[in-house]
């Protein structure tokens, strides 16, 4: 792992690469007490030609700095992120083997590590970057999602947290997640905190929906209305679509519109997609009093087709034209 410090007066401490193990941190610990915590995660891939390559690092780490300035932190350099990165990746690239789907997942973490009760930003902190080798977020079988639309409460509020990565996001989910699990479903579908009728993420990743008309497609996700994540994934993908021909919007799409569209063949495919997910396509929906489909429940050409330019770029079988892969030399 890699650790570094930041302490009121004297700033960040060069990064220091050490033995996974566990830390020492006082129970008064500020982030444990008043949630000073924010996180990332992004993937080192192992390349065609066997080199190691991190997916847009520049990008995870503005949106760490973001996450800090909002919850009262102090911003960690780009430069020191990407440094972190390139040397725990050199660490344990041996741990991706070459021939399988598996890649290096890289967690960047933050937190308040000054031993006080004081209710106000703490005036120390500790970086950790540590590293998991896993493969796909939901399993290896291509199947198709079920998903619990949850119509009890948001997953954020409005003017919140939502749009950063803070430790406590992922808890207040937890209980929704369980709820979805119960009815036979894989994720929860969480619905803007204003009306708890529009559309917003699935678990923690974004939405994209396919409409269609004729034998023309327009891709939809939901507006980055300030209560969902600006995921680097789905900024990609909405490029990659552009690229294929297909009209990319952002729109609003009510749990009524969602349902009717499916019925009526408009909407013909919905994916999820995310660093840990990638892009992993929706069958079945589910609610409280009601239950539809997604076309015939399979995966669909444009899901397939995103899947497949993304991963491509991602493991060097296609040209990386956007700069998109850090190399790890």
């Amino acid at each position: 792992m890699v650790v570094a410090n930041w302490r009121e007066g004297s700033g960040w401490e060069s990064p220091e690469l050490l033995p996974h193990a566990a830390i020492p941190m006082s129970p008064a610990m500020v982030g444990l007490h008043y949630g000073q915590v924010i996180f990332e995660g992004l993937k080192a891939f192992r390349r065609a030609d066997g080199r190691m390559a991190v997916f847009r690092p520049e990008d995870h780490a503005r949106r760490f700095r973001t996450s800090a300035r909002r919850m009262m932190m102090p911003e960690l350099p780009d430069a020191v992120f990407l440094e972190a990165l390139d040397e725990l990746v050199r660490q344990d690239q041996g741990s991706v083997p070459g021939d399988s789907s598996a890649t290096l997942y890289l967690r960047p973490v933050m937190f308040a590590s000054e031993p006080d009760l004081a209710v106000r930003p703490a005036r120390e902190y500790r970086f950790l970057l540590i590293a998991f080798v896993t493969d796909a977020l939901f399993g290896r079988e291509p199947r198709p999602l079920k998903v619990w639309v949850n119509e009890d409460h948001p997953r954020a509020a409005v003017g919140g947290t939502g749009s950063v990565k803070c430790a406590g996001n992922y808890a207040g989910a937890l209980r929704a997640q369980a709820v979805a699990q119960d009815n036979g479903c894989d994720q929860v579908v969480w619905l803007d905190p204003a009306e708890l009728r529009w559309v917003e993420e699935l678990g923690a990743t974004n939405l994209f929906f396919v409409r269609t008309s004729g034998r023309s497609h327009e891709l939809v996700t939901p507006p980055l209305s300030g209560s969902l994540l600006p995921g680097v994934t789905r900024d990609s993908l909405t490029v990659l679509a552009g690229e294929m021909g297909l009209k990319v919007l952002e729109d609003r799409v009510s749990v009524g519109e969602w349902q009717d569209d499916c019925r009526s063949g408009r909407i013909t495919e919905v994916f999820a997609s995310g660093t840990a997910a990638g892009v992993r396509a929706v069958g079945q929906v589910r609610t409280a009093g009601a239950s539809w489909q997604i076309a015939d429940g399979s995966v669909g050409p444009v899901t397939a087709a995103l899947s497949e330019a993304l991963q491509g770029i991602q493991y060097g079988r296609r040209p990386d034209s956007h700069r998109w892969m850090h190399l790890v030399d």
